[in-house]
């Protein structure tokens, strides 16, 4: 495919193509991962999430900035909300990031949610391994904000930054349950503001009390819109990647997150196949007026289901 050859000779316009092509066609996505898989697995991907307002944008940036001076070539992926009304996206992550778009060694893509929960866009796995081909040697991926339960991050990066602000309230309710589990480094941006000292002191006691940690994840102190820490946070993000490389952990997480990937695409396929099952005759109708009648119970259903797909 000319397209494909065209990206790994470090084409941005082929790169954009393809990821726009892995978004809208299901199909074409299958062949690009197919003929791409053989180029990809060697860069390092950075999940960058948390709350809204917390900074994300401008941290991403001058995280950015600071690769740029490695000589390191970074791809960014920047997750928008969509709007359940019009269907349409801000993208306002991107407005914030312009004067990076020029660089030669950047890559910034904007993705709409399209209604996918998670705190990631669906097709986002995907348009990584397109990055990670086409030779960047780091991909950020910016999450929407999220909340307890957008965690889907943890599947995709190997590095995630949890990044939280002073001034949100109950701090502790903020930051409890889900995502206090899957940062690798937290991050108090803003802490200029009044209250960012008490905000870093919960986080270290939410971490204390984790008593199965096989590494401790440390806790940053940074205001992104005056530069103020980023290098401080660089550092961190090397360790931990050391760290990764140097325990095994990373072909571990890769791994899993392989196994989630390969069991999530079987699960959808599956699914095709029992609505198409279902939708024929009838044949769901009448099962689940059997179940109400007291007939059946859905476990008696599920098991017919699954011993006609096996026929």
């Amino acid at each position: 495919m000319e397209l494909i050859n065209k990206m790994l000779t470090g084409d941005k316009r082929a790169c954009a193509r393809l990821i726009t092509q892995v978004e809208n066609d299901q199909t074409q996505a299958e062949n690009i991962i197919r003929e791409i898989q053989q180029y990809a697995n060697n860069a390092h991907v950075i999940g960058i999430t948390g709350p809204p307002g917390a900074g994300k944008s401008t941290l991403t940036d001058k995280l950015v900035k600071s690769y740029l001076k490695d000589n390191k070539k970074v791809g960014i992926i920047a997750i928008d909300p969509t709007s359940p009304y019009s269907g349409g996206s801000i993208l306002g992550d991107r407005i914030r990031m312009q004067d990076l778009a020029l660089d030669p060694n950047v890559f910034i893509r904007s993705m709409g949610t399209r209604g996918y929960l998670g705190g990631l866009s669906k097709s986002t796995k995907n348009a990584v391994k397109i990055l990670d081909a086409a030779g960047y040697d780091i991909i950020i991926i910016e999450t929407v904000g999220v909340g307890q339960s957008e965690v889907d991050i943890v599947k995709t990066a190997d590095t995630v930054l949890m990044v939280m602000v002073p001034g949100l309230g109950d701090d502790i309710q903020s930051i409890k349950a889900g995502i206090m589990e899957i940062g690798d480094i937290f991050v108090v941006n803003k802490s200029d503001l009044f209250g960012a000292d008490r905000t870093a002191t919960e986080i270290n006691m939410m971490l204390d009390l984790n008593q199965n940690m096989e590494r401790r994840p440390p806790v940053v102190m940074v205001t992104a819109s005056k530069n103020e820490g980023i290098d401080k946070l660089s550092q961190e993000v090397k360790q931990h990647i050391q760290y990764l490389h140097e325990s095994g952990k990373l072909e571990e997480q890769r791994k899993k997150n392989l196994k989630i990937e390969i069991v999530e695409l079987i699960e959808t396929e599956l699914r095709k196949i029992i609505m198409t099952h279902a939708s024929s005759d009838s044949k769901l109708d009448k099962e689940v007026n059997a179940v109400l009648n007291k007939e059946k119970n859905v476990y008696d259903v599920r098991d017919e289901f699954l011993e006609t797909i096996g026929k």
